[in-house]
Order: structure tokens, then C-alpha cells, then sequence
């Protein structure tokens, strides 16, 4: 990914700033749950600034939130309300980041893909300015090109501190009043597309389109990585695979070395010339020099059906086989030939070529001509730095273990999260209870007790899988402890069928227990569906020990070992994950977690 002249060598790179809410397919958390805490451990992306930055000491730094903890709204879905607060809290993550990391964050967004406020952006900018951070760029508003680009032309103190206007899913097209505004214009979220060959020509055709048709000098893929459960939203979407922490497996697909013919022979600072466009047979071409006599040009002969992305539609369009003369002059009209490296996608049985080094190419008077053919990218540059990194074998790839544990006794964790919880609503993180001298000092806890400002249709409940989403029955074991009186409570559950966005309509099979005494079994997330209620005898502020069996279309649960409730009838999903979780956002804990899925017939 990072290191250069290896892989994709990327040259940006874009992280979330957590906001505790659901961002797609799961939480991420904030560096500040409430106005008096600040926590620069807390989730992965430090530690993935600091690994691309290891490999890649000049890659820049972006930072967006997608969603802010819920005391930045007072009490409202809305983060603009008190816009002083906002930047503040936005600006301590960019300081935190150089003070407990050492990283330097070179540009910072406004809110993806919702509103902006222009009273926000220039009070962002003032607080960035009064803290000393004058080098970092506004990127706004990471959605679409309008109105953003209209208020700028008529509000001068706004065009004044908006650096770079970054539009998402632009389709490769620009609009006239981001042009006139004569700010850098960027795809500042694109692709979005499985990391298949077609995948692999959707990111092709859009390096070099954005900027023949959109004057776009900068894309960023959605996503990095697709590192989660691939039953999740957008599965497989990443420029590459790595789903399995647990085998460490992983599949680099068509998309890194799509990357690398555009990254490993460019760099931020360089220039587009003028002679871009598209080629007579339908294609296209875009040429960059560095201004110091080296000179890249990238081509691409993507056809429509083996170039679409997910997303916006693509209108028809004919690619075929030609021939291509390209002329260089000017200082270039003396080059005696250029490094060749060369792709050919292919979504038949033709196993692809990709990012393959070929014989130099001969510049005659400055001249040369390529046969091109439907479906190839070409690299030709003055440089000869140029590597297709080599790299074992990964391991084989093996589904998710059907017995598993977690007593979360670790004391210094690398990570604020347990491995392989995938926080769907809420945050759960390692815990310590200083003032708990039994078994039960590490533990898991769920740590908001407010509803974050949502970028997506958060549930009310918080709730976080783990497992495989192919498991029918299971028995759960875990040792659950409700912090709030009265009100409280905690769930496991099986078979859970959704989660990102849509998690607040997951279906499955839940075990409640309730601080007032009562339990419940229900079918959905929301509670609505009952299958079974009663009486548990489970208190607040003590542990209690949850077992929840699933087989076949029945199921029944143990309470500290002694039967709850038996033979209750399942209704919904035969498959899904497993689950913890509590009824609202509210302090409760999790020990001794443990799951057996049995294996079933396919």
C-alpha cells in the first residue's frame, strides 16, 4: 500500500476522525466520548497513520469526520449549532496527533457527505491559524460540487480558507463554478467498487478521467482496505483484501497495480501538462513531469462494460484497437525512449496481465507510436524506478474458528478494541476496574451513555459482532455486568443478520436481562418482536453469567448456570453472527466471552 516503488505507493492518505456512530460498516471511536475526556489511543487509524507514514515518510495526511460524539450537539443531530466547539474538538485531534504520535496532518475536511456551514469552515480555519497550524488545508465539503462551489464565489472570506474543493463520486465530471473558483479540485472519495478485474477497470479509467474531463489533480479510493466482514455493506471493496486477521490471509488484487501505474512514477508536486485527453478509438491519456526533465504518461483503453463502478451510472461508450502516435516536444523532443510497464484486464478465463515491465520503447524525433488493444493500461516514463514488489505466499485462507474466547485480560492493549468485535452502534473498549479485586479486572465495556451525532440511522441500542456470519447454532457464554440501576440492560444473541447502516433492523435471536429483574427473548434489535418474557432475578452492579443455545428452530438460555427459559420457537434468520450489546447507550461490561458453533450442512 505505502511503501514506494513496491505496490500501490499511494500518495494520500485518508482516515476518519471517529465520532462513536455507525460510518458504514462500523463505529469508529472518538478521541473525546465527552467534553472533559481526551484519548489519542482509541482506535486504528494512529497506528495506520504511523505505518504508512513509517514506509512513506512524504505521503499526506487527511483527516474528515464522518460523525461527533453527541455532546458537540447539546442534545441535537447537529454539529454546527456551536461551531466554536467543533473546531475545537476537530483541531485537538489534529494536535493530538502530532503530540502523541508525531504525525503532521496536511489537510482536514468538514463533514462527509452532509451539510456544510460557512460560518464553521471560517471559524475552523481562524482556530487552526490561532493554534499554530496555519500549513493545514481545508478540504470542503466532500459531497457534491454544488452549492459549495457557489457560496465560494460569492462569499470571498469563504473562497479565502477552502483550499481544495473535493466532490465524491464525481463520475470523472467537473462543474463550470468550481473551475471559476481557480481552487485545486479533487475526487475526494471515488471508486467504491469490488476488487475484482471489473474493479480494477472502473479505478483505471477514473485515475486518468478525472482529470481529462474534471481537472481533478488528486483521487482517493473508498476504500484502503476491505479488512471487515465481508456480509457487511460494501464487502470486498477495498484496493485489496485482508478479511481474516485470525488466518492472515490475504488477496492483492487488480487495483494495487492499477495504483502503482499512476503512483510509482508521479509524485505530489507534479504537473499535468496541457496535451491530455482522449484517444481516437475511445480511451484516454494524461502526461506529468516533475519539471526537472522526467516525464510520465498514462493510458488507458478501458471499455465501458469492463470499466463500470458501482457508482455514479456510466453511459455507454466504444473503445477498439488502434494505433497511437504520441509527439513530444519542447525539452522532451530530445528523449532517445522511455520505460514501458504495461496491464491487461481481463474478466474472462484470460488470466490478466498486470503491471508488467516490457522493452523500452524508442523515441524517434520525438516521436513513437503504440498498438494498443481494448482493455490495457500503459505506463511510459523517463523513470527507472519502477518495481512490482515481491511477496510470500499469504496464508490459506480458513474460516472464522468455531470455538472462541475472550477473557479481555490484557493490560496495555495495542488497540482500544477486542479483536474480531466489529462495533456496529456504541463503542466497546477494553476496560480496567481499578476497584474490582475479583475475577473480573479486564473486562469489555460499552462506553457511551449518549447518541452521537449520526452520519447514518444509528439504532438506539449498541451492539457489536464477532464470528461468522455463516453459523446457524451456537451456544454463547458470557459473563455480563449492568452499571445502571433501575433502567439497565445487557444482551448476547445469535444469528444476527445485519449489520453497517441497516444494523438497527438486524433480525436474530436476543437474550435480554434487565436491571429491574426481568428478561426477555425477542427476534430484532428493537425489542418489539417477543418470544419469551420473564423474570430473572438479575441486580445491577453485580455479574451474572449468560448462556444463550441456539439449534435448529429452538433455543434456550441459562442464567449463572441455572435454566431461564427452554424450548422457545426462532423466528427470522437461520445464520448470522453473534452479538453483544446493551438495551441503550449506557455503561455495561463484558467478561469471559465464549462461543461453539457447530458445524452444519451447506
Amino acid at each position: 500500500m505505502f511503501k514506494p516503488n513496491f505496490g500501490a505507493s499511494l500518495h494520500i492518505f485518508k482516515v476518519e476522525i471517529g465520532g462513536d456512530a455507525q460510518t458504514t460498516d462500523g463505529t469508529e471511536p472518538s478521541h473525546m466520548h465527552y467534553p472533559d475526556d481526551q484519548n489519542y489511543f482509541r482506535g486504528y487509524e494512529w497506528w495506520l497513520m504511523k505505518e504508512a507514514k513509517k514506509r512513506n515518510p512524504n505521503i499526506k495526511l487527511v483527516g474528515l469526520p464522518w460523525a461527533f460524539p453527541g455532546w458537540i450537539g447539546n442534545g441535537k443531530n447537529w454539529p454546527y449549532d456551536f461551531p466554536d466547539v467543533t473546531a475545537y474538538y476537530v483541531v485537538s485531534w489534529i494536535i493530538g496527533a502530532k503530540q502523541y504520535h508525531d504525525l503532521d496532518i496536511d489537510y482536514v475536511g468538514i463533514w462527509n457527505e452532509r451539510a456544510f456551514d460557512a460560518t464553521y469552515i471560517k471559524l475552523l480555519r481562524y482556530t487552526l491559524d490561532k493554534s499554530g497550524l496555519e500549513r493545514v488545508r481545508i478540504i470542503a465539503s466532500d459531497n457534491l460540487w454544488q452549492p459549495i462551489a457557489f457560496q465560494m464565489l460569492r462569499d470571498a472570506e469563504l473562497l479565502r480558507v477552502v483550499d481544495v474543493i473535493g466532490a465524491h463520486y464525481p463520475g470523472t465530471l467537473t462543474v463550470e463554478d468550481a473551475v471559476s473558483t481557480g481552487k485545486k479540485l479533487w475526487s475526494s472519495e471515488d471508486y467504491s467498487t469490488f476488487n475484482d478485474e471489473i474493479g480494477g477497470g472502473c479505478w483505471a479509467r477514473i485515475l486518468n478521467q478525472n482529470y481529462v474531463n474534471g481537472n481533478m489533480t488528486s483521487t482517493i479510493s473508498w476504500n484502503l482496505v476491505a479488512s471487515y466482514y465481508e456480509q457487511l455493506p460494501f464487502g470486498l471493496e477495498g484496493l485489496m483484501t485482508a478479511k481474516e486477521p485470525w488466518s492472515g490471509n490475504y488477496i492483492v488484487s487488480s487495483p494495487i497495480w492499477i495504483t502503482a501505474h499512476t503512483t510509482q512514477f508521479t509524485q505530489p508536486g507534479w504537473f499535468y501538462l496541457k496535451t491530455v485527453g482522449h484517444l481516437e478509438k475511445g480511451g484516454s491519456y494524461v502526461a506529468l513531469t516533475d519539471r526537472m526533465g522526467n516525464i510520465t504518461i498514462i493510458i488507458e483503453t478501458m471499455s465501458h462494460d469492463h470499466s463500470v463502478c458501482i457508482r455514479p451510472p456510466l453511459p455507454k461508450f466504444n473503445v477498439s484497437a488502434q494505433n497511437a502516435t504520441f509527439k513530444l516536444d519542447g525539452s522532451f523532443n530530445d528523449l532517445k525512449s522511455l520505460q514501458v510497464w504495461y496491464s491487461k484486464l481481463c474478466t474472462n478465463a484470460t488470466k490478466p496481465t498486470l503491471f508488467t515491465k516490457k522493452a523500452a520503447i524508442p523515441v524517434k524525433d520525438g516521436s513513437f507510436t503504440l498498438e494498443l488493444n481494448v482493455d490495457e493500461v500503459y505506463t511510459l516514463t523517463t523513470l527507472k524506478t519502477g518495481q512490482k514488489g515481491s511477496y510470500p505466499n499469504p496464508p490459506e485462507s480458513q474460516p472464522f474458528p468455531r470455538k472462541y474466547k475472550d477473557d479481555f485480560n490484557v493490560r496495555n492493549p495495542p488497540f482500544s478494541e477486542a479483536p474480531y468485535f466489529a462495533d456496529q452502534s456504541g463503542v466497546f473498549e477494553y476496560f480496567t476496574n481499578t476497584s474490582d479485586p475479583g475475577d473480573h479486572v479486564f473486562t469489555l465495556r460499552q462506553v457511551l451513555t449518549q447518541r452521537p451525532i449520526t452520519w447514518a440511522t444509528d439504532s438506539y441500542q449498541a451492539i457489536s459482532v464477532i464470528g461468522d456470519y455463516s453459523w446457524s447454532n451456537v451456544t454463547i457464554t458470557c459473563d455480563v455486568y449492568i452499571e445502571t440501576p433501575d433502567t439497565g440492560s445487557v444482551f448476547i444473541a445469535a444469528r444476527i443478520d445485519q449489520g453497517g447502516s441497516p444494523a438497527y433492523l438486524a433480525k436474530g435471536i436476543f437474550l435480554w436481562v434487565f436491571a429491574d429483574g426481568t428478561y426477555k427473548v425477542t427476534a430484532d434489535l428493537l425489542g418489539k418482536i417477543i418470544l419469551r418474557k420473564g423474570l430473572s432475578g438479575v441486580r445491577a452492579r453485580h455479574w451474572h453469567t449468560l448462556t444463550l443455545r441456539v439449534e435448529g428452530c429452538t433455543a434456550y438460555g441459562l442464567l449463572n448456570g441455572n435454566l431461564l427459559f427452554k424450548d422457545v420457537l426462532t423466528v427470522g434468520p437461520m445464520h448470522g453472527w453473534v452479538a453483544i450489546g446493551t438495551g441503550s447507550f449506557e455503561f455495561a461490561q463484558f467478561d469471559n466471552f465464549m462461543v461453539e458453533a457447530e458445524v452444519t450442512d451447506t
